[in-house]
């Protein structure tokens, strides 16, 4: 007997279109529109904290910035936006992170709230320091 799919609830995600984006801009134009500003709004705190150097990627069909390996991903979705930055960063700061939704490796920022600009730029700075010292090892 066949096992039969079930619909899941309706996640709309710019990752989720019919074919993957081939570069941030591609992204930026498939985002729900009431997610857009939070989507700024995160891209540009990101921006301002990780080193000059680093570049935008798409990984994982979603945006990400490199700097010799991935830094963090982050993404939009209809609800909220995401950020990716690793499972180690979300564990260091799971005290200020008890107000949001966290999964392993993301927290989740309602598009319904301001985003806490703030605590995204610690999230990435304790990545990209996080990577630098991987890197004097």
């Amino acid at each position: 007997m066949r096992m039969r799919r079930t619909k899941t609830g309706k996640r709309t995600s710019a990752a989720k279109s019919k074919r993957a984006p081939k570069n941030v801009d591609e992204y930026l134009a498939s985002i729900p529109e009431r997610a857009r500003d939070h989507f700024d709004q995160l891209r540009a705190a990101i921006r301002s904290v990780v080193p000059a150097a680093a570049a935008e990627t798409i990984s994982y069909c979603i945006p990400a910035i490199k700097h010799k390996e991935v830094l963090v991903w982050f993404a939009a979705f209809s609800s909220h936006c995401s950020l990716f930055p690793t499972a180690a960063v979300i564990e260091e700061f799971k005290n200020e992170l008890k107000g949001f939704t966290t999964s392993k490796g993301t927290v989740q920022f309602p598009v319904n709230k301001p985003l806490p600009v703030t605590l995204v730029k610690k999230l990435v700075k304790a990545r990209v320091a996080q990577t630098e010292s991987k890197k004097r090892r």
